[in-house]
Parts: C-alpha cells; structure tokens; sequence
C-alpha cells in the first residue's frame, strides 16, 4: 500500500550508498576490519568496553544467555509485553521462561515489584526489555539482581543512544543486546550488537558467534594464523561488511535522528492532551531513544475500528504487542499465566507513525486522523 504516512522509514542518503560501493570495491565482504571499526565505534558511543557485532538481536540474546551459563533447570525473569524473541532466546538454552507483568499504563516496563515477586530458587537471570526506548528502573532491578545473585541481560532492541542516570542502556547489566532491523533507531536491514563489561563474556561470545573457532578467516586473511581449534559448539552468528559499513554510518547520524524523534513524540503529546487516550512514558527517568509512539486507547474504542479508519486515511498503524504469553505455542508451554496489566493494556494499544525524516505536516496529519477515528469508533 502507498501510505501517505508509513509506520517507520529509513534515513538513508547517499552516504549510505557510498560505504556499500565501496566494501564491494573492497572485494572482502564477510566480517573483517570494516565490522571491527563499527564495533569500536559502538562500544565508545555507548560507554562499553567490550562491543560484538552479530547477525541479528536475537542471536545476540540467544548468546548472551549462552555466556550466562544459562540452560535446563533455570528460570529467567521476562516480560510478556515485547517481541518473542526476547523468550525464544532463553528457551533455545533449554531454560524455563517466567512471565513478568510491567508497571502500568503510564510505564509499559517490567515492574520492579513484580520482578521480586516472581523470583524462584531456580531463577537465574532477568531479561529487561526497554520497551520503546524507555529506560526500565535499572536502579531497583540491579538491587534485586544483586540480593538475590541473578545476571541482569538488557533487550536493548529499541534503545541505542538511550540512558538511565547519565549511564548508556545496554551497560548497566551483564550485557546489552542492540537491534539494526529495518524499523529501528540504527538500521542495517538486519543486524545487532552484544555489547558487555564482562571480559569473560567477551570471550565467551566472540568464540560463539563463529562456530567456536579460535581463529577467523579474516585473521588467517591478514596471516595472524594458518589454521584453527573448535573449542566450543559454536554458531554462524556473523555479521558482514556490508551491514557494517552501512552500521558506521547509521550510528553517526543516531544523536541527530534521536533528537528528532523526541521533537515528534512531544509534538504527539502535545497534540493528544485535550483527548481521553492514555499516554504511556510522558514522566519517564533518563533520556529514552523515543523508537515507537504507543497510545491507549479508550475501553470504548474498537481496536480493530480504529486500525481500519486510520488505514482508509493512509496512516500505518501498529500493535507492540500481542502479549508472549497469550501465543498458542506459549499457552501450551505454559499454562495458567495471568498478567492481569499486560492483558488489559496490551489490548488497547496501538502505535503511531514515528521516524526522523517525518515532517511536522505528516505528525499534524496523524494527530487530525487519530481524533478523527477516535470521534468515529467511540461508543
């Protein structure tokens, strides 16, 4: 469909073009120095010591629970309100997932409380997801962590160039996981980071990420080696040169395209104040990344409406998400989960169009068509 106004759009010019061209000109495509300067680049932006780019975020949980030591007999704490990956990932180790329900509607975030309430003597980790881009209580979540020993790994997926008391997310657990999918802050098309404190989980996952090798074909290239060990069962998590240029240059552009997506979010707040939606994050700590616009809408409202008239209007809508728990495969897996905020939130949310290169006309143009649609779906 030709949208008048898309969910999300890439900023991508001619620099973009150029870094591409000239990896082909190159002639190595696969990770080499091109994705060591982006992950020397990343981990500076963010404060981080170590930085691993991988092929995708959930390859980048999937190994930090790896790194974790995470596997049968562990339970590790995960809000139902986020992609599925974020629990694929503990379920590939052979862990068990326990369900956590957030704050409220005014913060969409795993809720500290119902964090200790969850925690079992199997518990061995918490997967905080920074839902939108919006910093989790990483303080009360690293004093739970640390009195009842459990590793803290952070879904940063929409949260690169977000912080939390001055501090970078993605740093304040035992390792952050990033996303570069088409939609978010930072895109290659697909891609991600795993970025760490942890010279063990350096370690760890760099040894991971290619098949447990001891040495790459880019270090036998540049004649650092002639051959290799397997020393762990290892995966082709790798990232390319391609993606990686294309991450370099994405990542300069980050501060710039955050700001304007703080300049648009508030533009939204503004716009939606005389109206009954409800307004998730608009007193949130820190400096969020501002990757989506969620709003609830009135119980009186007809989700599905309300999707359909905004479509007529040429508006891309979302939904962030259908709650993990409430997926067939995840119903059977586990039976009887009640998250009684997550479920009732969840089913009155819907996203708004949000990118950098929006113009102030397009978010006006949103802001008429919500009010619109409300007036038209209100029973």
């Amino acid at each position: 469909m030709d949208w008048r106004v898309p969910l999300a759009d890439l900023d991508y010019d001619q620099e973009e073009e150029e870094v591409v061209l000239d990896v082909l000109r190159r002639r190595w495509l696969t990770m080499g120095s091109i994705t060591e300067a982006f992950e020397e680049e990343f981990a500076a932006y963010h404060e981080a010591i170590y930085a691993l780019a991988i092929s995708n975020a959930t390859q980048a949980l999937h190994l930090a629970c790896l790194a974790l030591d995470i596997g049968p007999g562990d339970e590790v704490l995960v809000p139902s309100l986020t992609f599925v990956a974020t629990t694929n990932a503990v379920l590939y180790c052979g862990a068990r997932v326990r369900f956590v329900d957030i704050t409220g509607a005014d913060d969409l975030n795993i809720s500290p409380d119902e964090i200790e309430r969850q925690i079992t003597p199997q518990c061995k980790a918490i997967i905080v997801v920074h839902y939108g881009g919006y910093p989790c209580q990483m303080s009360r979540i690293l004093e739970l962590a640390a009195r009842f020993k459990l590793a803290v790994i952070e879904d940063a997926a929409h949260a690169p160039g977000a912080s939390y008391a001055g501090k970078p997310l993605g740093t304040w657990g035992d390792v952050g996981c990033f996303s570069f999918f088409s939609n978010k802050n930072l895109s290659t098309g697909e891609g991600g980071m795993l970025v760490t404190n942890s010279e063990e989980v350096f370690q760890q996952v760099r040894l991971l990420r290619s098949h447990g090798m001891t040495s790459l074909t880019w270090d036998r290239h540049r004649g650092h080696a002639h051959s290799y060990d397997v020393v762990a069962l290892g995966y082709n998590y790798r990232i390319d040169e391609i993606r990686s240029a294309l991450g370099r240059v994405q990542l300069k552009k980050l501060e710039k395209n955050n700001a304007r997506r703080e300049k648009i979010t508030r533009r939204y707040w503004a716009g939606f104040a005389d109206t009954t939606l409800g307004l998730p994050f608009t007193a949130t700590e820190g400096k969020p990344a501002y990757h989506i616009f969620p709003i609830l809408l009135p119980e009186n409202v007809d989700r599905k409406a309300f999707i359909d008239l905004m479509r007529s209007l040429g508006i891309q809508t979302s939904i962030h998400y259908p709650p993990i728990h409430l997926f067939r495969y995840y119903r059977d897996r586990y039976p009887g989960v009640s998250l009684p905020r997550t479920e009732q939130i969840a089913a009155r949310e819907v996203t708004l169009p949000l990118y950098p290169t929006m113009t102030d006309g397009q978010v006006d143009e949103v802001i008429d068509g919500v009010k619109t649609s409300l007036t038209a779906r209100s029973s």
